[in-house]
C-alpha cells in the first residue's frame, strides 16, 4: 500500500515528469534487484507507432464570466483531459459543451479522459457540477500545456530483472511481467498491479528460481505504447521470451479473473488455472481480449505472439473516475494476487520437457530412486505412470497433472532421474504451437 499511496498523487501520463518520478520510486522499492530505465526519443518510430511527445501542464482551469473557478487542474489532474493542447479562449455554452466530460454512471465523480494521439482539449467534472452550470453565460477556458521533443527526455520504462539461482541460463529463456505506471490519479488502475508485481519481484529475488529456470523480467511502462517501445527497440529479446503475465487491477473487491492466452489452451493457461484453483478457488476466467484489454495485444499479438495471460479483478465500479483511490484497495487482495502470479511463475519458469535415455523398466534401487510406499504412498503408486510419460512429448507439469501428484514432488523425482543420466531435457518447442 505504501507504493500505491506514494505514486497516486503524481501526474503520470505517457511521457511526463510524474511518470519519471514514479519509475524512480520503483527503483527504490526494488533495491537490490538489477533495475534500468530505458528512454525512447519523442517522434522516434516504434513499429507502426511513434513515440509521443513529453506532456507538461503549468496550469489549466475553467471559469465563468464572473471569474468563478469551476474546475482547476491544481485541485485534481483528472479535471484536464490528458494531453489537451494549449487553449486560452472565451466560449459560449454551445462552444464549450462538447469539450466537457462527465461520468453519468457515477454522477458525483470526475471521469478520467485522455486524447493521447489527437490534438484537442477538454475538461472533466462531476455530472452534478455539469448540470448546475448556467447555459446562458460565457466561459473562459485556459490550458497552459506544452509538448516537448527533447530526445533525452522521452518515453521511459522501468526494467527489473531477476535471474534464477546460479545466474541466467542460456537455454532457459525469459518470462515477462508487465504493469502500467501511467494513469494519473488512478489507484487500482493500475498502481495495484504495479504493487503486486513489485511484491513478486522481491519474492523471486529473496528466494530465486531453481538453477536452469527462466530469467524473469518486470516491465513497468505506460499502457500499450510502453511495451511497444520496449519490444520494438529490443527485438533480439523476443525469441527468448517464453511467456508473460499482465498484472493489473489487483486490489479491488472482486474475485480474481484469468484472461487466457491467445493460444487459449497453452501450458501457461493450464498452470494458471492450477494455481488459481489452489490459491483462489472462486476465480473466474475468459478468453484472450475478452476480459480487460491491454498490453497482451502487444506481447501476445502480431509478430511477437509470446503466450501472455492477465491476472486482474475486473470489473469494478470506480474504474476511470476520481473514485478510484487507495481507499478502494485492500492490501490482502494485493498480496493474494502477488502470490498467484509468483506461483504461476515458479511452476511455469521451472518446467521442462524430459525424455528418457533408458530402455525397459528402470532398476530404481540401483540408483537410489525407489520410493517407499509407507512414507510416500501417492508418489509410489504413480511411479509407473511417470516412467511411461518420459517420451519427450509432455512437460513435467503435464505429467504431474496427469498422474495427480503435486508438481514439485514430480519435478524433484524427475530431477533425480536427470542427475543419474536417465533423462535428457528437450529444448522448448517453437511458438505458437508450444
Amino acid at each position: 500500500m505504501s507504493i500505491v499511496e506514494e505514486l497516486f498523487p503524481l501526474h503520470r501520463t505517457l511521457v511526463a515528469d510524474g511518470t519519471d518520478q514514479a519509475l524512480e520510486v520503483l527503483r527504490r522499492s526494488l533495491a537490490g534487484i538489477p533495475y534500468d530505465i530505458e528512454n525512447y526519443a519523442p517522434g522516434a518510430p516504434a513499429w507502426t507507432w511513434r513515440v509521443p511527445d513529453r506532456y507538461s501542464v503549468r496550469e489549466a482551469y475553467l471559469e465563468t464570466q464572473d471569474g468563478e473557478r469551476i474546475v482547476d487542474f491544481a485541485d485534481s489532474a483528472l479535471h484536464l483531459v490528458s494531453y489537451s493542447e494549449p487553449v486560452d479562449r472565451v466560449l459560449s455554452w454551445a462552444e464549450l459543451e462538447t469539450h466537457l466530460h462527465v461520468a453519468p454512471q457515477r454522477p458525483g465523480a470526475i471521469p478520467w479522459e485522455f486524447r493521447y494521439y489527437e490534438r484537442t482539449w477538454g475538461f472533466c467534472l462531476s455530472k452534478h457540477a455539469f448540470d448546475a452550470l448556467p447555459r446562458d453565460q460565457m466561459y473562459h477556458a485556459v490550458i497552459a500545456s506544452e509538448f516537448g521533443r527533447d530526445p533525452e527526455r522521452g518515453l521511459r520504462v522501468g526494467l527489473a530483472t531477476v535471474e534464477p539461482d546460479g545466474g541466467a541460463d542460456g537455454d532457459g529463456g525469459e518470462f515477462i511481467v508487465c504493469a502500467h505506471i501511467c494513469h494519473p490519479r488512478q489507484a487500482n488502475d493500475d498502481l495495484s498491479g504495479v504493487a503486486s508485481a513489485v511484491a513478486v519481484a522481491r519474492a523471486l529475488a529473496q528466494r530465486p528460481l531453481l538453477p536452469g529456470s527462466m530469467t524473469v523480467r518486470f516491465l513497468f511502462c505506460p499502457e500499450t505504447i510502453g511495451s511497444i517501445c520496449f519490444l520494438s527497440h529490443n527485438e533480439e529479446l523476443i525469441p527468448r521470451l517464453r511467456g508473460g503475465i499482465f498484472s493489473e487491477m489487483t486490489g479491488n473487491a472482486n474475485s480474481l479473473v484469468l484472461q487466457r492466452t491467445r493460444q487459449d489452451s497453452h501450458r501457461l493457461d493450464a498452470v494458471a488455472r492450477h494455481v488459481l484453483a489452489m490459491r483462489a478457488p472462486e476465480f473466474r476466467e475468459g478468453a484472450f481480449r475478452e476480459v480487460i484489454v491491454n498490453d497482451e495485444m502487444v506481447i501476445n499479438g502480431p509478430g511477437v505472439d509470446v503466450p501472455c495471460i492477465s491476472i486482474s479483478r475486473w470489473p469494478y465500479p470506480e474504474y476511470h473516475t476520481s473514485d478510484d483511490t487507495p481507499a478502494i484497495i485492500n492490501e490482502e487482495r494485493l498480496v493474494e494476487a502477488a502470490h498467484v502470479i509468483e506461483d504461476i511463475i515458479r511452476i511455469y519458469a521451472t518446467d521442462y520437457v524430459p525424455r528418457r535415455t533408458f530402455r525397459g523398466p528402470v532398476f530404481l534401487s540401483r540408483y537410489g530412486l525407489w520410493v517407499d510406499w509407507r512414507t510416500h504412498p501417492k508418489l509410489n503408486a504413480a511411479l509407473d505412470k511417470i516412467m511411461l510419460r518420459l517420451e519427450g512429448d509432455r512437460s513435467v507439469f503435464d505429467i504431474a497433472a496427469e498422474v495427480d501428484v503435486d508438481y514439485w514432488t514430480v519435478r524433484e523425482f524427475v530431477e533425480r532421474l536427470r542427475s543419474e543420466g536417465l533423462i535428457e531435457v528437450l529444448p522448448p518447442p517453437p511458438r505458437p504451437s508450444e
